[in-house]
C-alpha cells in the first residue's frame, strides 16, 4: 500500500481497522511496514483517501485466495485473516485440523437421551402460584430402565418476548424503527439475518410499560401462530402468520433470495457465465459483477468495462444500497446500476444480464456502437441461469422463536436450592422443554431460553394482565438428580397415576 503523505492528516484511522497491526503513525503520518498484505482495509477507511493500492502482485508473495480479500502473503508473513501464513513457498493453515475429541470439554455434554424428552408436558398443568409452594405436577416414570422425574407448570413470565423471522428481500422499514400494534408500541426492528428480516416483540421493557396489555397480546397470539397485522413506524404495514407466507403493503413474496448477490455469483457462476458477457445481481447487502468477481474469473469470464454505482467492498462485491426497488436496493431502472463504461476495455455486442437474487426479474442489454445499451430478449442460456436461481430460492415464510426467562421465582416451585436447579440445566444433568418442544438455554446466569413455537402443540401460549405472558414449561432430570437439587419428593406422584388425566385427542 502506498501512503501520499500529502493528503495524510495523522488521524489514525488506518492504525485503528488495520487487521494485522502493519500500520503506524510517525511524525502525524502513516507508515505501513512489511507485514502489509495488500487487504486494502486501509484504503477503504482513510477518509482522505491518502492510501492507494500497491503492486498486487507483490515480489515474493503468495496470492491467498480463502476469501475475496486475496492478501498477498509473503514468506514467513500471515494473512489479514491470520488463518494463513506463507511457508517455504506454501501457504499453510496456522491452525490444524481438528478432531471433537480436541473439543468436547468446551462443547460440554448433551443431556442422556433418558431426560430429553418430558413424561409430561406443562400444558393443561396450571400454574404454581405462589412460587415457594410445589409444582402442579411433578412426576416420577421410567425411561430406557432409568428413574427419571419431570415438573411441570404453565409459567407467567414478565421476561419474555418473541422474535419473528419474515424471509423476504422486501424492505419493511429502517433497523431500530418502532413496531406498532394499531398505534401502540409493541416492539421493534433490529438487524438483518440472511435473506429475512427480524422483529422483536415484546420483552420486559415494553411489557411492564404504559402499552403492556397490547404486547403481551401480540407475543401470544403470534407464538400461538395466529394472523396478526403490525404496522412499521415509517415503513410497511405487514400481516403475519407464522408458517405461512408474510403480506407486505399487500404484497405476498412468492420466495426468500437464495443468498446475497456475491453468493448468487458464487453459487451459479458457470450457468452465468455462458449467460452473457457481463452478469450483475443486484442486491441491497452485496451486489455481485462476475467478470470481477473471483467465482466469475474462475469460469473464464473477461473484464468487461462496466463500473457499478455502489462502492466496491472486494473485486465483483458491492455494498448496495436498500430501498423500494429491484433486490432490495433503490434501483427502479435496472441500467441506473451502471455507472459508466471503460470504453478501452468493453466491447461493441456484449451483453450484459442483470437480475435479482431470487431471479424474480432479469433483464438483457446489449452494447451498440454509440455505447448505449439497448434491452433484447432474453436468451435460453439466460433463462436457464435465471431459473436456476429462482428455483433454488425457498418459500417466504413467517417464523418465530418465543424467549423467556424462566431463572426467577418459579424455580422454588421445581426444588429448594434453585441455583442447583439453574446449574443443572446448564450442565445438561436438567432438561428444559416447552410443551414437549426442545429449547436452547442462553449461555450465562440464569434460565433464558428460545423455542420455535412451530413445534409447539396448539394455542397453548396465553396471557395475564399483570401484564406477562404464560408458557407450558417441563424441567425433566434423574430422580437422583431431583433429590440432590432439594426437590419436593412429597409431592411426587407416579406417571400411571395421571393417566385419568389424560384426554386423547379428538
Amino acid at each position: 500500500m502506498n501512503v501520499d503523505l500529502e493528503k495524510c492528516v495523522g488521524c489514525g484511522a488506518c492504525v485503528q481497522d488495520c487487521p494485522l497491526g502493519a500500520i503506524r503513525l510517525k511524525k502525524k503520518k502513516a507508515v505501513i511496514d512489511d507485514r502489509c498484505t495488500e487487504c486494502t482495509a486501509c484504503m477503504r477507511v482513510c477518509p482522505e483517501k491518502a492510501i492507494t493500492a500497491g503492486d498486487l502482485a507483490t515480489a515474493g508473495a503468495i496470492p491467498c485466495d480463502a476469501c475475496p480479500i486475496g492478501c498477498q502473503i509473503k514468506d514467513g508473513g500471515i494473512g489479514a485473516c491470520l488463518r494463513y501464513r506463507s511457508k517455504d513457498g506454501k501457504l499453510v493453515r496456522v491452525t490444524p485440523l481438528t478432531p471433537f475429541k480436541q473439543v468436547e470439554d468446551v462443547v460440554g455434554p448433551d443431556p442422556i437421551e433418558a431426560i430429553r424428552r418430558p413424561l409430561i408436558t406443562g400444558i393443561g398443568a396450571g400454574t404454581t402460584y405462589p412460587d415457594c409452594k410445589p409444582a402442579p405436577f411433578i412426576v416420577r416414570g421410567k425411561r430406557r430402565d432409568v428413574d427419571v422425574v419431570t415438573v411441570v407448570t404453565e409459567a407467567p413470565l414478565s421476561y419474555s418476548g418473541i422474535m419473528v423471522k419474515i424471509d423476504t428481500d422486501i424492505p419493511i422499514g429502517e433497523e431500530g424503527a418502532p413496531v406498532l400494534a394499531g398505534k401502540r408500541k409493541v416492539g421493534l426492528v433490529i438487524t438483518e439475518q440472511y435473506g429475512s428480516k427480524m422483529l422483536s416483540i415484546g420483552g420486559v421493557n415494553l411489557l411492564t410499560g404504559p402499552e403492556g396489555f397490547a404486547v403481551a397480546r401480540a407475543i401470544t397470539d403470534i407464538a400461538n401462530k395466529k394472523p396478526v397485522k403490525l404496522k412499521i413506524e415509517g415503513g410497511s404495514k405487514l400481516e403475519i402468520q407464522v408458517g405461512r407466507p408474510p403480506v407486505i403493503d399487500g404484497r405476498k413474496p412468492d420466495n426468500m433470495r437464495v443468498g446475497c448477490g456475491s453468493a448468487t455469483m458464487g453459487l451459479f457462476a458457470p450457468l452465468l457465465q455462458q449467460a452473457a458477457d457481463e452478469v450483475i445481481v443486484l442486491d441491497s447487502h452485496l451486489t455481485g459483477l462476475m467478470s470481477e468477481h473471483v467465482a466469475g474469473r474462475f469460469v473464464g469470464a473477461k473484464p468487461s468495462g462496466v463500473k457499478l454505482k455502489f462502492r466496491q467492498s472486494t473485486p465483483g462485491r458491492y455494498f448496495g444500497d436498500h430501498g423500494k426497488g429491484l433486490g432490495g436496493t433503490s434501483i427502479t431502472n435496472p441500467l441506473d446500476v451502471i455507472a459508466g463504461m471503460d470504453r478501452k476495455v468493453a466491447r461493441v455486442g456484449n451483453r450484459i444480464l442483470i437480475t435479482e437474487t431470487t431471479g424474480r426479474n432479469a433483464w438483457l442489454f446489449e452494447l451498440q456502437e454509440d455505447w448505449s445499451l439497448k434491452e433484447i430478449p432474453l436468451t435460453a442460456s439466460c433463462r436457464r441461469a435465471v431459473e436456476a436461481v429462482s428455483s433454488s430460492c425457498e418459500p417466504s415464510l413467517v417464523s418465530a422463536l418465543y424467549m423467556g426467562g424462566a431463572g426467577g421465582s418459579a424455580r422454588a416451585g421445581v426444588a429448594l436450592y434453585p441455583v442447583k436447579m439453574t446449574r443443572a440445566v446448564h450442565q445438561g444433568r436438567a432438561n428444559l422443554t416447552v410443551g414437549g418442544a426442545p429449547t436452547f438455554i442462553l449461555p450465562g446466569g440464569g434460565i433464558n431460553f428460545m423455542v420455535d413455537v412451530e413445534r409447539v402443540k396448539g394455542n397453548f401460549f396465553y396471557w395475564t394482565p399483570t401484564p406477562a405472558t404464560i408458557c407450558p414449561i417441563e424441567y425433566t432430570m434423574e430422580l437422583d438428580e431431583y433429590r440432590e437439587m432439594g426437590g419436593h419428593m412429597e409431592a411426587m406422584r407416579p406417571f400411571e397415576s395421571l393417566e385419568p388425566l389424560f384426554v386423547a385427542d379428538q
